[in-house]
């Protein structure tokens, strides 16, 4: 309950003007926080735009046997959009670029990718549309074969 003791003075259920005081700076300090929060997470993605990757022609080693079903999925599932080696195509992004390196594009990125789709945030081929054929574990293997393509590249 809130009563007014004075021109500008009140109590709130017992608690002093100062202490009213104190728990709105608080609040304040709280949503200047968040809102210093969400604009460090914004310029991040803004900072982090694609064309770090490898070009279309680039050769990578041999495929480790234990990723040959990932690049088998990919080759299946993936490569008709973001083209062979997931270094694009004219009708999806590179994979191989910095812009999806683990520390801004975690793996579970490709999972919420392939479940629910992607609105179009990087470049400009459009939303991706979400992929149901593709199971949580053969997403799975498809990611650690893009990291180890990824890794080839020197992205990390």
């Amino acid at each position: 309950m809130i009563s007014v003791v004075g021109e500008g003075h009140f109590k709130v259920q017992g608690l002093s003007e100062a202490e009213v005081m104190e728990g709105r700076m608080n609040r304040a300090i709280a949503v200047g926080l968040v809102v210093f929060g969400f604009g460090i997470l914004l310029t991040g993605c803004s900072q982090n735009e694609p064309g770090g990757g490898v070009s279309k022609g680039t050769v990578f080693p041999e495929t480790p046997a234990e990723l040959k079903d990932g690049e088998i999925l990919f080759n299946a599932n993936c490569s008709g959009c973001h083209g062979t080696h997931a270094v694009g195509s004219d009708s999806g992004p590179p994979l191989v670029d910095r812009i999806y390196e683990p520390n801004h594009h975690a793996d579970v990125s490709f999972l919420l990718a392939v479940r629910k789709g992607v609105r179009a945030h990087h470049w400009g081929f459009g939303d991706m549309p979400p992929i149901p054929a593709v199971k949580d574990e053969a997403v799975e293997r498809i990611v650690a074969y893009v990291r180890w393509l990824q890794n080839q590249a020197g992205i990390q």
